[in-house]
């Protein structure tokens, strides 16, 4: 659990269905981190939905196309696309913004366009060259 209290701090709730595989002493490790654990409402396929479009990007995008070589190389690439996921990636709930876009900042339209590989993905980005 040494990876749970370094990052503790940045959770306040865990969703979870109410699946076997979870027990009460798996819910006590997040309590004794102050983490609120939330069960989904029962017989409710749906209301777990971002959770499984989560993980359906992740491995549409991401894992299903990157030969993983163990759990520190599949840490680096999540990582990697967790971050192109909520600072580049389009959203459609969002008007077309990603989640940590600032509404303030200006791109512009004109000038040359810049692509970059995503580290450890098939995933490019692409940017206006300054």
């Amino acid at each position: 659990m040494a990876t749970l209290n370094a990052r503790a701090a940045d959770f306040r709730f865990l969703i979870r269905d109410r699946g076997a595989t979870f027990v009460d002493h798996f819910d006590a490790v997040f309590a004794s981190e102050c983490i609120e654990v939330v069960r989904t409402p029962p017989r409710q396929p749906r209301s777990n939905c971002f959770a499984e479009r989560w993980i359906r990007s992740v491995r549409y995008d991401c894992t299903d196309n990157v030969l993983l070589f163990g759990e520190v190389h599949a840490r680096q690439v999540l990582a990697a696309y967790e971050d192109h996921f909520n600072r580049h990636r389009p959203h459609q709930g969002r008007d077309q913004t990603p989640p940590d876009a600032d509404p303030a900042e200006i791109i512009p339209t004109e000038g040359r366009i810049r692509r970059r590989q995503v580290p450890g993905t098939t995933i490019h980005e692409y940017h206006r060259a300054a």
